[in-house]
């Protein structure tokens, strides 16, 4: 494959060495991916991949396993183990803490967590810049016919390529479109479907160069065997990602918006839930299956929303333009993490509905983890409602199959010493069980699981893993979120629709602000301008929805028997931050 990078410069693309920096829950599919699909690209042999992982007190572990056949990943994942295994035993794929040994490399997958400081719109990339410090001083000494190309699969704010990443490595003479080419392909992973999501999600290759996105969709149509490879520009890409996510978290404030009032008046929200999305043509079949990813317009509303992303990634799209001074108070993204954020209190109030005050009571937390059938607890709201238990003087035990007693997050927030693996010892004095995480072991085992619970007053399904009549027929009083009894009237349902409807237009509406000052004060260049319509359509192929909306003006807000969403109430002044 030739490569021209200016007038007077090309080069024939070989691939010989593919370093993956970061082994986690990103890094760690697509080294065995990589490695497992022999892939050659300007040579006759298979091309090698390389793990580098720092010597970390949390992370070093992950070389030596790595070096033994073992995926570093926990929690149930199909697939995974026997790829690495294969791999490792065909001499395609190792791991090292050395970075000098991938300074030859011809492609590096840079795979660094990424974060946002606390209590601000900046993102905190000290992790990144640690591990891009020691990659940097490594290329220094690259072969000199070599230009690697650099794909960053973590999640970057928006002009994070052009305004860090460009200047980082020219600060060590490694220039773009000369020493090195940069690109991203921000992934689309998910916990408990990490092969399936690689190998058969769409994916986006995105480049500050024309040429970095051509040749990441070269490389990955080997792994990407039944997904579509969309070439666009970094910013571009920037964008998309992180609106996936922060539309996502919308979308969940807005079903937790209306799950509330259900609970409130004894309204079932999963047969609204049916008939709303029916009209909006977005259906699935999450309502009925606790372990299917929703992707309809209204999702599932739970005790919270954790993980590493969707917490995060709308302030990340945010950043530049909250640090300009723009008004964020009718912000639909900035709003639904708030909504979001109240959910563990109130799942504690739904409880105390049905039950009374809980203070002082033995309450189980089953679930530690944000996903089901996952070892994650980034962002867990099962920590977070534990805590506010145990605030309420509540004797708390936080169980988890998945997760392992020292994991990190456990510690971090000081509940490790009221975590277990045993589930029968969790419930066997408890009181109430707040079902926080639909693993299957809650599901298949639930017989035995509540045999075990002798002292058992009450269950709070959390996570739609029971319908009431499970529980209730063994004697055992229920609550959960959005499972009222009575249907939901025609009125309800338009209400519903209509807000949705609104919201998602305000959305569209605060995109588009984002865009055009993106492209105002951070795009020198056609290639690398952000088009909304472009934007709309690559959010699309995202597998888990992302219908953005047209822009346009929200004419009102609608209002259900004296209810109104709080995100159809910001849409509705959405156009101030298209023209302000």
């Amino acid at each position: 494959m030739e490569i021209q990078l200016h007038a007077n410069r090309r080069f024939l693309w070989k691939v010989e060495k593919i370093a993956v920096v970061g082994p986690g829950i990103v890094g760690m599919p697509m080294a065995a991916l990589l490695a497992h699909a022999r892939i050659r690209i300007g040579t006759d042999k298979p091309a090698r991949v390389v793990v580098a992982q720092r010597n970390s007190a949390n992370s070093g572990w992950k070389v030596g396993a790595i070096n033994a056949g073992k995926s570093v990943i926990g929690g149930i994942e199909p697939g995974l183990d026997a790829i690495v295994q294969d791999a490792v035993a065909a001499g395609l794929l190792s791991a090292t803490h050395d970075y000098s040994e991938i300074a030859d490399a011809d492609v590096i997958l840079v795979c660094i967590q990424t974060d946002k400081k606390p209590d601000s719109y900046e993102p905190d990339y000290g992790p990144m810049f640690g591990g891009l410090d020691a990659l940097a001083a490594a290329l220094q000494h690259k072969p000199p016919h070599k230009v690697p190309l650099v794909i960053f699969e973590s999640t970057l704010a928006p002009s994070t390529m052009a305004t860090l990443m460009l200047p980082h490595f020219e600060r060590y003479g490694l220039i773009e479109g000369q020493d090195i080419l940069l690109g991203n392909s921000p992934n689309r992973v998910m916990p408990g479907r990490l092969v399936e999501r690689v190998t058969s999600s769409d994916k986006l290759a995105a480049g500050l160069h024309p040429e970095a996105p051509r040749m990441i969709r070269e490389l990955y149509r080997h792994i990407v065997t039944a997904g579509t490879l969309h070439q666009t520009n970094s910013m571009t890409a920037e964008v998309v990602k992180t609106l996936e996510n922060a539309y996502r978290d919308v979308r969940i404030a807005y079903s937790a918006e209306i799950a509330r009032y259900c609970d409130e008046h004894d309204i079932d929200f999963y047969a609204l839930r049916e008939q709303a999305n029916e009209r909006l043509a977005q259906a699935d079949n999450a309502s009925s299956d606790p372990n299917a990813v929703p992707s309809g317009g209204l999702l599932i509303p739970t005790i919270g929303v954790g993980g590493h992303c969707l917490p995060k990634d709308g302030i990340l799209l945010w950043w530049r333009r909250a640090e300009s001074g723009a008004d964020t108070a009718n912000s639909l993204i900035l709003q639904s993490r708030a909504i979001n954020d109240e959910s563990p209190a109130e799942t504690i109030r739904l409880a105390e509905r049905r039950f009374g005050d809980i203070g002082g009571k033995k309450v189980a937390v089953l679930g530690a983890a944000y996903r089901f059938n996952s070892e994650d607890t980034r962002n867990s709201p099962s920590i977070v409602l534990a805590r506010l238990l145990m605030e309420k003087g509540c004797q708390v035990i936080l169980h988890d199959p998945y997760v392992k007693p020292d994991d990190q997050n456990l510690r971090k927030f000081e509940v490790d010493k009221h975590f277990t693996n045993d589930l029968a010892m969790a419930v066997a004095d408890a009181d109430y069980l707040f079902f926080g995480t639909a693993h299957k072991d809650y599901l298949e085992g639930k017989d035995a699981l509540f045999r075990q619970a002798g002292r058992l007053k009450g269950v709070v399904d959390g996570c739609n893993l029971y319908r009431p009549g499970e529980v209730e027929s063994l004697g055992i009083a229920y609550t959960g979120i959005g499972r009222g009894r009575k249907a939901p009237d025609e009125e309800f349902i338009a209400f519903v629709h209509r807000g949705f409807q609104a919201m998602e237009r305000g959305l569209a509406n605060e995109v588009l602000a984002i865009a055009e000052f993106l492209n105002e004060r951070y795009v020198s260049e056609p290639f690398n301008k952000v088009r909304f319509e472009e934007v709309q359509r690559l959010a699309a192929s995202c597998n888990t929805g992302c219908l953005i909306a047209d822009p346009a003006p929200v004419e009102g807000v609608p209002v259900y028997r004296g209810f109104r969403s709080r995100l159809a109430a910001c849409a509705r002044n959405q156009y101030s931050l298209v023209s302000g």
